[in-house]
Protein backbone atom coordinates (compact mmCIF):
# COMPACT_ATOMS: atom_id res chain seq x y z
CA UNK A 1 0.00 0.00 0.00
CA UNK A 2 3.09 2.28 0.04
CA UNK A 3 2.46 3.50 -3.50
CA UNK A 4 -0.87 4.92 -2.42
CA UNK A 5 0.81 6.98 0.25
CA UNK A 6 3.64 8.17 -1.98
CA UNK A 7 1.50 9.62 -4.77
CA UNK A 8 -1.13 12.32 -4.97
CA UNK A 9 -2.77 10.66 -7.97
CA UNK A 10 -6.17 9.08 -7.42
CA UNK A 11 -5.20 6.48 -10.02
CA UNK A 12 -2.53 3.80 -10.01
CA UNK A 13 -2.63 3.76 -13.83
CA UNK A 14 -3.75 6.38 -16.35
CA UNK A 15 -3.69 5.77 -20.11
CA UNK A 16 -5.00 8.84 -21.92
CA UNK A 17 -5.41 9.64 -25.62
CA UNK A 18 -3.82 6.34 -26.69
CA UNK A 19 -3.78 5.78 -30.46
CA UNK A 20 -2.05 3.02 -32.40
CA UNK A 21 -1.97 2.05 -36.08
CA UNK A 22 -0.29 -0.83 -37.86
CA UNK A 23 0.36 0.43 -41.37
CA UNK A 24 -2.90 1.84 -42.67
CA UNK A 25 -4.97 -0.08 -40.11
CA UNK A 26 -6.00 2.02 -37.11
CA UNK A 27 -6.38 -0.24 -34.06
CA UNK A 28 -6.77 2.26 -31.21
CA UNK A 29 -8.20 5.76 -31.47
CA UNK A 30 -7.80 8.19 -28.54
CA UNK A 31 -8.48 5.52 -25.88
CA UNK A 32 -8.61 6.37 -22.17
CA UNK A 33 -8.26 3.88 -19.31
CA UNK A 34 -7.94 4.89 -15.66
CA UNK A 35 -7.43 2.27 -12.95
CA UNK A 36 -7.51 3.09 -9.23
CA UNK A 37 -5.20 1.71 -6.53
CA UNK A 38 -6.33 -1.70 -5.32
CA UNK A 39 -9.29 -2.17 -7.65
CA UNK A 40 -10.35 -4.88 -10.08
CA UNK A 41 -11.04 -3.10 -13.36
CA UNK A 42 -12.77 -5.07 -16.12
CA UNK A 43 -11.76 -4.32 -19.71
CA UNK A 44 -14.36 -5.60 -22.16
CA UNK A 45 -14.93 -5.62 -25.90
CA UNK A 46 -15.45 -7.89 -28.87
CA UNK A 47 -12.51 -9.69 -30.45
CA UNK A 48 -10.53 -7.15 -32.42
CA UNK A 49 -11.81 -4.24 -30.30
CA UNK A 50 -8.24 -3.36 -29.29
CA UNK A 51 -8.02 -4.78 -25.74
CA UNK A 52 -4.86 -6.82 -26.29
CA UNK A 53 -3.16 -4.01 -28.24
CA UNK A 54 -3.86 -1.56 -25.40
CA UNK A 55 -2.36 -3.99 -22.87
CA UNK A 56 0.66 -4.59 -25.10
CA UNK A 57 1.27 -0.85 -25.16
CA UNK A 58 1.05 -0.81 -21.37
CA UNK A 59 3.53 -3.67 -20.98
CA UNK A 60 6.03 -2.49 -23.61
CA UNK A 61 5.34 -4.96 -26.43
CA UNK A 62 4.10 -2.12 -28.68
CA UNK A 63 4.88 1.59 -28.61
CA UNK A 64 1.99 4.04 -28.69
CA UNK A 65 1.65 6.50 -31.58
CA UNK A 66 0.04 9.17 -29.39
CA UNK A 67 -1.08 9.55 -25.79
CA UNK A 68 0.36 9.25 -22.29
CA UNK A 69 0.79 6.39 -19.82
CA UNK A 70 1.14 7.36 -16.15
CA UNK A 71 1.98 4.93 -13.35
CA UNK A 72 1.51 6.37 -9.85
CA UNK A 73 1.32 9.82 -11.42
CA UNK A 74 4.60 9.56 -13.36
CA UNK A 75 4.78 9.09 -17.13
CA UNK A 76 6.37 5.83 -18.26
CA UNK A 77 7.69 4.61 -21.63
CA UNK A 78 8.41 0.85 -21.37
CA UNK A 79 10.32 -0.12 -24.52
CA UNK A 80 9.93 -3.88 -23.96
CA UNK A 81 8.27 -6.33 -21.58
CA UNK A 82 11.35 -6.53 -19.37
CA UNK A 83 11.17 -2.79 -18.72
CA UNK A 84 7.44 -3.12 -18.12
CA UNK A 85 7.96 -5.85 -15.52
CA UNK A 86 10.67 -3.82 -13.76
CA UNK A 87 8.16 -0.97 -13.52
CA UNK A 88 5.68 -3.36 -11.89
CA UNK A 89 3.44 -4.29 -14.85
CA UNK A 90 2.73 -8.03 -15.16
CA UNK A 91 0.56 -9.50 -17.92
CA UNK A 92 -0.87 -13.00 -18.18
CA UNK A 93 -1.92 -13.29 -21.81
CA UNK A 94 -4.68 -15.51 -23.11
CA UNK A 95 -2.07 -17.33 -25.19
CA UNK A 96 0.36 -18.80 -22.69
CA UNK A 97 4.06 -17.93 -22.92
CA UNK A 98 5.69 -20.61 -20.78
CA UNK A 99 8.80 -22.54 -21.81
CA UNK A 100 7.60 -26.13 -22.08
CA UNK A 101 10.96 -27.81 -21.45
CA UNK A 102 11.68 -25.97 -18.19
CA UNK A 103 10.25 -26.83 -14.80
CA UNK A 104 7.41 -24.98 -13.11
CA UNK A 105 9.88 -23.33 -10.72
CA UNK A 106 12.22 -22.29 -13.53
CA UNK A 107 9.33 -20.69 -15.43
CA UNK A 108 8.08 -18.82 -12.37
CA UNK A 109 11.50 -17.42 -11.47
CA UNK A 110 12.90 -17.11 -14.99
CA UNK A 111 13.52 -13.38 -14.37
CA UNK A 112 15.85 -14.29 -11.49
CA UNK A 113 17.90 -16.91 -13.31
CA UNK A 114 21.40 -15.57 -13.85
CA UNK A 115 21.02 -12.92 -11.13
CA UNK A 116 23.81 -14.60 -9.19
CA UNK A 117 27.30 -14.50 -10.68
CA UNK A 118 28.24 -17.81 -9.10
CA UNK A 119 25.49 -20.39 -8.77
CA UNK A 120 21.74 -20.88 -8.47
CA UNK A 121 20.24 -22.39 -5.36
CA UNK A 122 17.82 -24.70 -7.19
CA UNK A 123 16.54 -26.22 -3.98
CA UNK A 124 15.54 -22.79 -2.66
CA UNK A 125 14.02 -21.68 -5.98
CA UNK A 126 11.90 -24.84 -6.18
CA UNK A 127 10.88 -24.45 -2.52
CA UNK A 128 9.83 -20.81 -3.07
CA UNK A 129 7.89 -21.75 -6.20
CA UNK A 130 6.13 -24.58 -4.38
CA UNK A 131 5.11 -22.26 -1.54
CA UNK A 132 3.77 -19.73 -4.04
CA UNK A 133 1.75 -22.38 -5.90
CA UNK A 134 0.43 -23.76 -2.60
CA UNK A 135 -0.58 -20.25 -1.46
CA UNK A 136 -2.79 -20.03 -4.56
CA UNK A 137 -4.57 -23.20 -3.47
CA UNK A 138 -3.57 -25.41 -6.41
CA UNK A 139 -1.88 -28.81 -6.33
CA UNK A 140 1.00 -28.57 -8.81
CA UNK A 141 4.52 -29.98 -8.37
CA UNK A 142 7.00 -27.11 -8.74
CA UNK A 143 9.67 -29.50 -10.04
CA UNK A 144 7.43 -30.87 -12.82
CA UNK A 145 8.23 -30.10 -16.45
CA UNK A 146 5.70 -27.63 -17.85
CA UNK A 147 5.17 -29.74 -20.98
CA UNK A 148 3.52 -32.42 -18.84
CA UNK A 149 0.97 -30.08 -17.23
CA UNK A 150 -2.66 -29.65 -18.23
CA UNK A 151 -3.68 -26.33 -19.75
CA UNK A 152 -5.40 -25.38 -16.48
CA UNK A 153 -2.19 -26.02 -14.54
CA UNK A 154 -0.20 -24.01 -17.09
CA UNK A 155 -2.56 -21.08 -16.61
CA UNK A 156 -1.96 -21.24 -12.83
CA UNK A 157 1.82 -21.24 -13.40
CA UNK A 158 1.45 -18.12 -15.59
CA UNK A 159 -0.44 -16.36 -12.80
CA UNK A 160 2.13 -17.46 -10.18
CA UNK A 161 4.90 -16.18 -12.46
CA UNK A 162 3.19 -12.81 -12.76
CA UNK A 163 2.72 -12.26 -9.02
CA UNK A 164 6.21 -13.55 -8.12
CA UNK A 165 7.56 -10.09 -9.00
CA UNK A 166 6.91 -6.71 -7.38
CA UNK A 167 3.64 -6.27 -9.26
CA UNK A 168 1.75 -2.99 -9.14
CA UNK A 169 -0.59 -3.64 -12.08
CA UNK A 170 -1.61 -7.21 -12.92
CA UNK A 171 -3.33 -7.81 -16.26
CA UNK A 172 -5.26 -11.06 -16.72
CA UNK A 173 -6.46 -11.82 -20.25
CA UNK A 174 -9.23 -14.46 -20.22
CA UNK A 175 -7.78 -16.32 -17.20
CA UNK A 176 -10.72 -18.69 -16.58
CA UNK A 177 -11.53 -19.98 -20.07
CA UNK A 178 -10.47 -23.54 -19.19
CA UNK A 179 -11.18 -23.38 -15.45
CA UNK A 180 -14.00 -25.31 -13.85
CA UNK A 181 -16.16 -23.51 -11.24
CA UNK A 182 -13.99 -24.67 -8.32
CA UNK A 183 -10.75 -23.42 -9.90
CA UNK A 184 -12.46 -20.18 -10.95
CA UNK A 185 -13.52 -19.49 -7.37
CA UNK A 186 -9.95 -20.16 -6.17
CA UNK A 187 -8.70 -17.59 -8.66
CA UNK A 188 -11.29 -15.05 -7.53
CA UNK A 189 -10.31 -15.55 -3.88
CA UNK A 190 -6.68 -14.87 -4.82
CA UNK A 191 -7.63 -11.74 -6.77
CA UNK A 192 -9.49 -10.39 -3.74
CA UNK A 193 -6.33 -10.96 -1.63
CA UNK A 194 -4.20 -9.13 -4.21
CA UNK A 195 -6.69 -6.28 -4.25
CA UNK A 196 -6.41 -6.02 -0.46
CA UNK A 197 -2.63 -5.69 -0.88
CA UNK A 198 -3.23 -2.63 -3.09
CA UNK A 199 -2.43 -4.32 -6.40
CA UNK A 200 -4.48 -2.97 -9.31
CA UNK A 201 -5.94 -5.70 -11.51
CA UNK A 202 -7.08 -5.28 -15.11
CA UNK A 203 -9.38 -8.21 -15.86
CA UNK A 204 -10.25 -9.08 -19.47
CA UNK A 205 -13.04 -11.61 -19.90
CA UNK A 206 -15.93 -12.52 -22.18
CA UNK A 207 -17.75 -14.11 -19.24
CA UNK A 208 -19.96 -11.23 -18.18
CA UNK A 209 -21.19 -13.06 -15.09
CA UNK A 210 -17.59 -13.00 -13.78
CA UNK A 211 -17.38 -9.24 -14.19
CA UNK A 212 -20.41 -8.68 -11.98
CA UNK A 213 -18.98 -11.02 -9.34
CA UNK A 214 -15.53 -9.52 -8.95
CA UNK A 215 -14.99 -6.19 -10.74
CA UNK A 216 -15.27 -2.72 -9.23
CA UNK A 217 -15.21 -0.78 -12.51
CA UNK A 218 -15.72 -1.65 -16.18
CA UNK A 219 -14.36 0.00 -19.34
CA UNK A 220 -15.67 -1.07 -22.76
CA UNK A 221 -13.84 -0.87 -26.11
CA UNK A 222 -15.53 -1.10 -29.51
CA UNK A 223 -13.61 -0.89 -32.79
CA UNK A 224 -10.60 0.70 -31.08
CA UNK A 225 -12.60 3.38 -29.22
CA UNK A 226 -13.58 3.42 -25.54
CA UNK A 227 -17.37 3.59 -25.48
CA UNK A 228 -17.86 3.88 -21.74
CA UNK A 229 -16.41 3.48 -18.25
CA UNK A 230 -18.51 3.11 -15.11
CA UNK A 231 -18.74 1.44 -11.68
CA UNK A 232 -20.03 -2.12 -12.05
CA UNK A 233 -22.65 -1.38 -9.38
CA UNK A 234 -24.21 1.21 -11.70
CA UNK A 235 -24.68 -0.95 -14.79
CA UNK A 236 -25.93 -4.38 -15.92
CA UNK A 237 -25.13 -7.03 -18.53
CA UNK A 238 -27.55 -5.66 -21.14
CA UNK A 239 -26.04 -2.18 -20.95
CA UNK A 240 -22.50 -3.56 -21.23
CA UNK A 241 -23.43 -5.70 -24.24
CA UNK A 242 -24.96 -2.68 -26.00
CA UNK A 243 -21.68 -0.79 -25.50
CA UNK A 244 -19.68 -3.78 -26.78
CA UNK A 245 -21.59 -4.66 -29.92
CA UNK A 246 -23.84 -1.65 -30.49
CA UNK A 247 -27.04 -3.67 -30.30
CA UNK A 248 -29.14 -5.76 -27.95
CA UNK A 249 -28.14 -9.40 -27.74
CA UNK A 250 -31.21 -11.60 -27.80
CA UNK A 251 -31.36 -15.39 -27.95
CA UNK A 252 -27.81 -16.00 -26.74
CA UNK A 253 -28.43 -19.69 -27.31
CA UNK A 254 -30.35 -20.06 -30.57
CA UNK A 255 -33.23 -22.58 -30.57
CA UNK A 256 -32.44 -26.07 -31.83
CA UNK A 257 -35.18 -27.13 -34.23
CA UNK A 258 -33.26 -30.10 -35.58
CA UNK A 259 -34.52 -33.61 -36.10
CA UNK A 260 -32.13 -35.97 -34.37
CA UNK A 261 -31.67 -39.40 -35.94
CA UNK A 262 -32.78 -42.62 -34.27
CA UNK A 263 -29.63 -44.71 -34.70
CA UNK A 264 -26.18 -43.78 -33.41
CA UNK A 265 -23.80 -42.41 -36.04
CA UNK A 266 -20.84 -42.68 -33.66
CA UNK A 267 -20.18 -44.87 -30.64
CA UNK A 268 -17.33 -45.66 -28.28
CA UNK A 269 -17.34 -48.71 -25.99
CA UNK A 270 -15.14 -49.24 -22.93
CA UNK A 271 -12.45 -46.90 -24.20
CA UNK A 272 -9.35 -47.03 -21.98
CA UNK A 273 -6.11 -45.13 -22.52
CA UNK A 274 -2.55 -46.40 -22.23
CA UNK A 275 -0.97 -43.44 -20.49
CA UNK A 276 -3.82 -41.18 -19.30
CA UNK A 277 -6.53 -41.49 -16.69
CA UNK A 278 -9.31 -42.33 -19.17
CA UNK A 279 -10.91 -45.72 -18.49
CA UNK A 280 -14.05 -47.57 -19.56
CA UNK A 281 -15.60 -44.60 -21.38
CA UNK A 282 -18.72 -45.49 -23.34
CA UNK A 283 -21.16 -43.20 -25.15
CA UNK A 284 -22.90 -42.68 -28.46
CA UNK A 285 -24.06 -39.70 -30.51
CA UNK A 286 -26.83 -39.61 -33.12
CA UNK A 287 -26.93 -37.72 -36.43
CA UNK A 288 -27.94 -34.12 -35.77
CA UNK A 289 -27.39 -34.44 -32.02
CA UNK A 290 -25.22 -32.07 -29.98
CA UNK A 291 -23.82 -34.14 -27.14
CA UNK A 292 -22.26 -32.14 -24.31
CA UNK A 293 -19.45 -33.44 -22.13
CA UNK A 294 -18.95 -31.64 -18.81
CA UNK A 295 -16.69 -32.25 -15.82
CA UNK A 296 -14.11 -30.59 -13.62
CA UNK A 297 -10.48 -30.00 -14.62
CA UNK A 298 -8.61 -33.31 -14.69
CA UNK A 299 -11.77 -35.38 -15.19
CA UNK A 300 -10.51 -36.71 -18.53
CA UNK A 301 -12.69 -34.81 -21.01
CA UNK A 302 -9.86 -33.55 -23.25
CA UNK A 303 -7.95 -36.83 -22.91
CA UNK A 304 -11.04 -38.72 -24.13
CA UNK A 305 -11.23 -36.48 -27.22
CA UNK A 306 -7.54 -37.03 -27.99
CA UNK A 307 -7.94 -40.77 -27.50
CA UNK A 308 -10.80 -40.91 -30.01
CA UNK A 309 -8.83 -38.78 -32.47
CA UNK A 310 -5.74 -40.98 -32.25
CA UNK A 311 -3.55 -38.32 -30.64
CA UNK A 312 -3.28 -40.50 -27.51
CA UNK A 313 -2.89 -44.28 -27.61
CA UNK A 314 -5.64 -46.55 -26.41
CA UNK A 315 -5.14 -49.64 -24.28
CA UNK A 316 -8.51 -51.19 -25.04
CA UNK A 317 -12.00 -50.43 -26.25
CA UNK A 318 -13.77 -49.99 -29.57
CA UNK A 319 -14.92 -47.10 -31.79
CA UNK A 320 -17.81 -47.44 -34.23
CA UNK A 321 -18.88 -45.20 -37.11
CA UNK A 322 -22.26 -45.97 -38.71
CA UNK A 323 -22.24 -49.33 -36.92
CA UNK A 324 -18.87 -50.39 -38.30
CA UNK A 325 -15.81 -50.66 -36.08
CA UNK A 326 -12.98 -48.32 -37.11
CA UNK A 327 -9.38 -47.81 -36.04
CA UNK A 328 -7.97 -44.37 -35.22
CA UNK A 329 -4.35 -45.10 -34.38
CA UNK A 330 -3.33 -41.58 -35.41
CA UNK A 331 -4.96 -38.22 -36.22
CA UNK A 332 -4.44 -39.03 -39.91
CA UNK A 333 -6.60 -42.16 -39.46
CA UNK A 334 -9.30 -40.07 -37.77
CA UNK A 335 -9.33 -37.51 -40.59
CA UNK A 336 -9.64 -40.32 -43.18
CA UNK A 337 -12.65 -41.59 -41.24
CA UNK A 338 -14.08 -38.02 -41.43
CA UNK A 339 -13.74 -37.31 -37.72
CA UNK A 340 -12.73 -33.75 -36.79
CA UNK A 341 -11.30 -32.35 -33.55
CA UNK A 342 -11.14 -28.68 -32.56
CA UNK A 343 -8.59 -28.71 -29.72
CA UNK A 344 -8.90 -26.66 -26.52
CA UNK A 345 -5.34 -25.29 -26.87
CA UNK A 346 -5.52 -23.66 -30.30
CA UNK A 347 -2.03 -22.14 -30.08
CA UNK A 348 -0.29 -25.47 -29.48
CA UNK A 349 -2.60 -27.84 -31.36
CA UNK A 350 -5.43 -26.04 -33.15
CA UNK A 351 -3.83 -23.82 -35.78
CA UNK A 352 -0.54 -23.26 -37.61
CA UNK A 353 0.24 -19.76 -36.35
CA UNK A 354 2.79 -18.66 -39.01
CA UNK A 355 0.63 -19.86 -41.92
CA UNK A 356 -2.11 -17.84 -43.57
CA UNK A 357 -5.81 -18.16 -42.78
CA UNK A 358 -6.30 -19.72 -46.21
CA UNK A 359 -3.69 -22.44 -45.66
CA UNK A 360 -5.00 -23.21 -42.17
CA UNK A 361 -8.55 -23.68 -43.43
CA UNK A 362 -7.54 -25.62 -46.54
CA UNK A 363 -5.17 -28.05 -44.81
CA UNK A 364 -7.97 -30.52 -44.00
CA UNK A 365 -9.69 -30.14 -47.36
CA UNK A 366 -7.13 -30.60 -50.13
CA UNK A 367 -9.17 -33.46 -51.58
CA UNK A 368 -12.21 -31.34 -52.45
CA UNK A 369 -10.22 -28.38 -53.82
CA UNK A 370 -7.82 -30.42 -55.97
CA UNK A 371 -8.32 -31.75 -59.49
CA UNK A 372 -7.87 -35.39 -60.46
CA UNK A 373 -4.14 -34.85 -61.00
CA UNK A 374 -3.67 -33.59 -57.43
CA UNK A 375 -3.22 -29.88 -58.26
CA UNK A 376 -5.08 -27.36 -56.11
CA UNK A 377 -7.79 -25.40 -57.87
CA UNK A 378 -6.81 -21.99 -56.49
CA UNK A 379 -10.07 -20.34 -57.55
CA UNK A 380 -12.09 -23.04 -55.77
CA UNK A 381 -9.88 -22.79 -52.69
CA UNK A 382 -10.26 -19.01 -52.44
CA UNK A 383 -14.04 -19.24 -52.85
CA UNK A 384 -14.39 -21.92 -50.15
CA UNK A 385 -12.14 -20.07 -47.70
CA UNK A 386 -13.83 -16.72 -48.32
CA UNK A 387 -17.24 -18.31 -47.75
CA UNK A 388 -16.10 -19.55 -44.30
CA UNK A 389 -14.44 -16.24 -43.40
CA UNK A 390 -17.73 -14.48 -44.06
CA UNK A 391 -19.84 -17.14 -42.37
CA UNK A 392 -17.77 -17.06 -39.18
CA UNK A 393 -17.25 -13.29 -39.40
CA UNK A 394 -13.46 -13.67 -39.10
CA UNK A 395 -12.10 -10.13 -38.85
CA UNK A 396 -9.27 -9.90 -41.38
CA UNK A 397 -8.42 -7.78 -44.44
CA UNK A 398 -7.68 -10.93 -46.47
CA UNK A 399 -7.31 -14.71 -46.30
CA UNK A 400 -3.55 -14.31 -46.76
CA UNK A 401 -3.01 -12.84 -43.28
CA UNK A 402 -0.96 -15.12 -40.95
CA UNK A 403 -3.12 -16.57 -38.17
CA UNK A 404 -0.64 -15.33 -35.55
CA UNK A 405 -1.69 -11.76 -36.45
CA UNK A 406 -5.32 -12.39 -35.50
CA UNK A 407 -6.94 -11.84 -32.11
CA UNK A 408 -7.44 -14.93 -29.94
CA UNK A 409 -11.13 -15.20 -30.76
CA UNK A 410 -10.52 -14.98 -34.49
CA UNK A 411 -7.85 -17.68 -34.19
CA UNK A 412 -10.52 -19.86 -32.57
CA UNK A 413 -12.81 -19.24 -35.53
CA UNK A 414 -10.06 -20.34 -37.94
CA UNK A 415 -9.59 -23.53 -35.88
CA UNK A 416 -13.32 -24.18 -36.29
CA UNK A 417 -13.35 -23.28 -39.99
CA UNK A 418 -10.64 -25.85 -40.65
CA UNK A 419 -13.06 -28.65 -39.77
CA UNK A 420 -16.20 -27.00 -41.08
CA UNK A 421 -14.59 -26.95 -44.53
CA UNK A 422 -14.90 -30.72 -44.88
CA UNK A 423 -17.87 -33.06 -44.78
CA UNK A 424 -17.13 -34.60 -41.38
CA UNK A 425 -19.41 -37.27 -40.00
CA UNK A 426 -18.42 -36.45 -36.42
CA UNK A 427 -16.91 -33.25 -35.00
CA UNK A 428 -15.56 -33.01 -31.46
CA UNK A 429 -15.21 -29.41 -30.29
CA UNK A 430 -13.22 -28.85 -27.10
CA UNK A 431 -14.03 -25.47 -25.47
CA UNK A 432 -15.71 -23.99 -28.60
CA UNK A 433 -15.84 -20.38 -27.39
CA UNK A 434 -12.64 -20.13 -25.40
CA UNK A 435 -11.57 -16.49 -25.62
CA UNK A 436 -14.48 -15.55 -27.89
CA UNK A 437 -16.63 -12.46 -27.33
CA UNK A 438 -20.36 -12.58 -26.71
CA UNK A 439 -21.30 -11.59 -30.26
CA UNK A 440 -19.03 -14.21 -31.82
CA UNK A 441 -20.29 -16.87 -29.40
CA UNK A 442 -23.75 -16.63 -30.94
CA UNK A 443 -22.20 -17.01 -34.42
CA UNK A 444 -20.40 -20.17 -33.28
CA UNK A 445 -23.54 -21.60 -31.65
CA UNK A 446 -25.43 -20.99 -34.90
CA UNK A 447 -22.66 -22.77 -36.80
CA UNK A 448 -22.83 -25.75 -34.44
CA UNK A 449 -26.57 -25.91 -35.13
CA UNK A 450 -25.94 -25.65 -38.86
CA UNK A 451 -23.41 -28.50 -38.76
CA UNK A 452 -25.82 -30.66 -36.74
CA UNK A 453 -28.60 -29.90 -39.25
CA UNK A 454 -26.44 -31.57 -41.92
CA UNK A 455 -26.70 -34.82 -39.94
CA UNK A 456 -23.26 -34.58 -38.36
CA UNK A 457 -22.79 -35.93 -34.84
CA UNK A 458 -21.42 -33.06 -32.72
CA UNK A 459 -19.64 -33.58 -29.40
CA UNK A 460 -19.02 -30.38 -27.41
CA UNK A 461 -16.70 -30.32 -24.38
CA UNK A 462 -17.11 -27.18 -22.29
CA UNK A 463 -16.22 -25.83 -18.85
CA UNK A 464 -18.90 -23.14 -19.27
CA UNK A 465 -22.03 -24.65 -17.70
CA UNK A 466 -24.54 -22.10 -19.08
CA UNK A 467 -23.02 -22.72 -22.52
CA UNK A 468 -23.20 -26.49 -22.42
CA UNK A 469 -26.78 -26.38 -21.10
CA UNK A 470 -27.69 -23.84 -23.79
CA UNK A 471 -26.44 -25.78 -26.81
CA UNK A 472 -26.54 -29.50 -25.93
CA UNK A 473 -29.39 -31.98 -26.38
CA UNK A 474 -27.89 -34.27 -23.74
CA UNK A 475 -25.00 -33.90 -21.28
CA UNK A 476 -22.54 -36.53 -20.07
CA UNK A 477 -20.53 -35.68 -16.97
CA UNK A 478 -17.05 -37.13 -16.42
CA UNK A 479 -15.46 -37.86 -13.06
CA UNK A 480 -12.02 -39.40 -12.49
CA UNK A 481 -11.59 -40.47 -16.10
CA UNK A 482 -14.93 -42.06 -16.85
CA UNK A 483 -18.57 -41.14 -17.53
CA UNK A 484 -20.21 -40.75 -14.12
CA UNK A 485 -23.67 -39.56 -15.14
CA UNK A 486 -25.97 -38.55 -17.99
CA UNK A 487 -28.47 -35.69 -18.00
CA UNK A 488 -31.39 -35.38 -20.42
CA UNK A 489 -32.55 -31.86 -21.31
CA UNK A 490 -35.24 -31.76 -18.63
CA UNK A 491 -32.65 -32.37 -15.88
CA UNK A 492 -30.15 -29.72 -16.96
CA UNK A 493 -29.02 -27.57 -14.02
CA UNK A 494 -25.70 -26.35 -12.67
CA UNK A 495 -26.36 -28.23 -9.44
CA UNK A 496 -26.94 -31.54 -11.24
CA UNK A 497 -23.82 -31.12 -13.38
CA UNK A 498 -21.70 -30.24 -10.33
CA UNK A 499 -23.04 -33.16 -8.29
CA UNK A 500 -22.04 -35.63 -10.99
CA UNK A 501 -18.73 -33.79 -11.52
CA UNK A 502 -17.71 -34.38 -7.89
CA UNK A 503 -18.88 -37.99 -7.87
CA UNK A 504 -22.21 -37.52 -6.07
CA UNK A 505 -25.59 -38.94 -7.14
CA UNK A 506 -28.44 -36.57 -7.94
CA UNK A 507 -30.91 -35.64 -5.25
CA UNK A 508 -34.32 -37.25 -5.56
Amino acid sequence: MDDMQNTKSEYRLEMTGISKSFGIVSVLKDVNLRVKHGEIHALLGENGAGKSTLMKILSGVHQRDTGRVLLNGEEIHPKNTHEGRVMGISVVYQELSLINDLSVAENIYLHKLGASKFWMNWKEITKDAQELINSLGFDIDASATVRNLSIVQKQVVEIAKAISEDTKVLVLDEPTTVFDPTDTQKLFDNLFKLRERGISIIYISHHLEEIFKIADTVTVLKDGVDTGSMPVSETDADAVIRLMIGRELKDMFPPRNIKVGNEAIFEVKDLTAKNTLVHNVSFSVKPGEVLGIAGLGGSGRTETAKLIFGADKKKSGSIFLNGKEIQTKSPADAVKQEIGLVCEDRKEEGVFLPLSIRKNISVTNFKSISNRFGFINVEKEYAKVQELIEKLNIKTPSSGVPVENLSGGNQQKVALAKWLSIDSKVIIIDEPTRGVDVGAKVEIYNLINEVAKRGVGVVVISSDMPEIMGIADRILVMYKGTIYGELPKEKFSEENILRYAIGKPLKN
